[in-house]
C-alpha cells in the first residue's frame, strides 16, 4: 500500500530492498538501510538511504558506524533491528519512496509501513562522522 504510507523522515530506518549495483533496479534481499534525506516532488517522495548489513559489524571501516544491541541496547531497541547492524555511507541512493524499492518487514514492527524504527540521538555524531569520512574519500 504504497500510497497510504507516510512519508519518512532523515533518521528512520527503512526495510529496502538496496540495489546492488549501479543500476537502479531493486535488489533481490531486503535489508535495512537509514534515510538521510526526503525530498518531496509534484511526482511522489524520493528518500536518499544507506544500506545496512548484518555482515562484519565487528570491523568498522572509514564512512561505517554500526548499531550493537550489546553497546547501546536503547538505541538497537529504538531502530526496530532484528541483529547488529553497520551502515555504509560511502553509498548513498535516490530511490522512490514506492514498492518494489520499500516493502513492510516480516515483523512489521511499525504496523503496515516499511519503517523499522528511528536513529537514536546518542548515534547521530557517529552516524555524522560516518558521513563525513566518506564524503572525503
Amino acid at each position: 500500500m504504497p500510497g497510504t504510507w507516510k512519508a519518512p523522515s532523515p533518521g528512520d530506518l527503512v526495510w529496502c530492498h538496496f540495489p546492488d549495483s549501479p543500476a537502479v533496479t531493486p535488489g533481490p534481499k531486503p535489508r535495512p538501510a537509514l534515510v538521510v534525506a526526503v525530498v518531496t516532488h509534484e511526482d511522489g517522495v524520493v528518500v536518499h538511504v544507506v544500506h545496512g548489513t548484518s555482515q562484519r559489524v565487528d570491523r568498522l571501516k572509514a564512512g561505517e558506524f554500526a548499531i550493537l544491541k550489546a553497546n547501546n541496547p536503547s538505541a538497537f531497541a529504538l531502530a526496530g533491528l532484528a541483529f547488529d547492524t553497520k551502515f555504509d555511507f560511502k553509498v548513498v541512493l535516490e530511490l522512490p519512496w514506492t514498492e518494489p524499492f520499500f516493502k513492510v518487514p516480516p515483523r512489521a514492527p511499525q504496523g503496515q509501513t516499511p519503517k523499522l524504527g528511528t536513529l537514536h540521538p546518542s548515534l547521530i555524531r557517529a552516524a555524522k562522522a560516518a558521513y563525513d569520512a566518506a564524503a572525503s574519500r
